[in-house]
């Protein structure tokens, strides 16, 4: 039996719709492709271009012309010290000689820059800009292990200076002798906690090497004998072995050349 008309008609339309169904889902596949493809591209673009600009970078601060002025970098000395700290170069790295005038005493004095420079330096410009005329002489100590007089002190009871401290602590005796005569720098126990403050030793003494020691910057070479029946045998204003000095102890001036 031949097919109908109708019959033809229907199959015609239903090869139609299928052939238009596999053409767009031939142009949605070829868009999905495209779309990917599109994709890829952005990312490996962005990448590419991420890079450049973190190298540009990279070179603009480290090589090229944006680079930063190199600058010195703070040492530990620079960074501890307090207040205007004359350089140790001041020093000279040489003996330096001048007179300290105690109570009207003249004592002959002697420095060391070269095994102290830094201390040198600060004390050679303390006297210089008449910081010790007509400071007190504090402390007066007649232990077992010290015997000094200690003058400097920004008051003149011992205080320290807030405003000026440094370091290292230099020209320490291994073995924590310090003779008879010598002349060195007050510390609060640290290595950066010197300021003004220096003491003479009046009798052989021994002191502690554990909290670093005290700067050596020199000696007493002539004078002390007068200084010692004057002031340290008066002893101290209670009778103790460490207090201020009953004589009033006071420095008229500190030369040095």
């Amino acid at each position: 039996m031949a097919p109908s008309k109708n019959t033809e008609r229907e199959v015609r339309e239903a090869r139609d719709r299928l052939r238009r169904y596999n053409a767009r889902q031939a142009v949605y596949a070829q868009r999905i492709k495209r779309r990917r493809r599109d994709n890829i591209i952005a990312v490996v673009g962005l990448v590419v271009i991420a890079a450049l600009a973190t190298t540009a970078q990279v070179y603009y601060f480290t090589g090229g012309p944006g680079m930063p002025e190199p600058t010195a970098s703070s040492t530990p000395e620079a960074s501890l010290n307090v207040g205007d700290i004359p350089s140790p170069d001041v020093a000279e790295a040489r003996t330096w000689t001048g007179t300290l005038t105690v109570n009207d005493i003249p004592l002959a004095v002697s420095l060391d820059g070269a095994a102290a420079p830094q201390a040198v330096a600060s004390v050679i410009t303390d006297a210089q800009n008449g910081y010790y005329d007509g400071s007190t002489c504090h402390r007066l100590a007649n232990s077992a292990t010290l015997k000094a007089l200690q003058c400097g002190s920004i008051d003149g009871t011992g205080a320290i200076d807030t405003t000026y401290s440094y370091g290292p602590i230099e020209n320490t005796p291994a073995d924590g002798a310090y003779p008879t005569g010598t002349i060195a720098l007050a510390n609060g126990g640290t290595a950066y906690s010197q300021d003004h403050q220096f003491f003479i030793v009046l009798g052989d003494s021994t002191l502690p090497t554990s909290t670093g020691g005290y700067t050596v910057i020199g000696t007493v070479t002539s004078g002390l004998d007068v200084l010692q029946s004057t002031v340290a045998d008066a002893g101290t204003i209670d009778g103790s072995e460490d207090a201020a000095p009953a004589v009033t102890t006071t420095i008229n001036s500190f030369t040095v050349q």
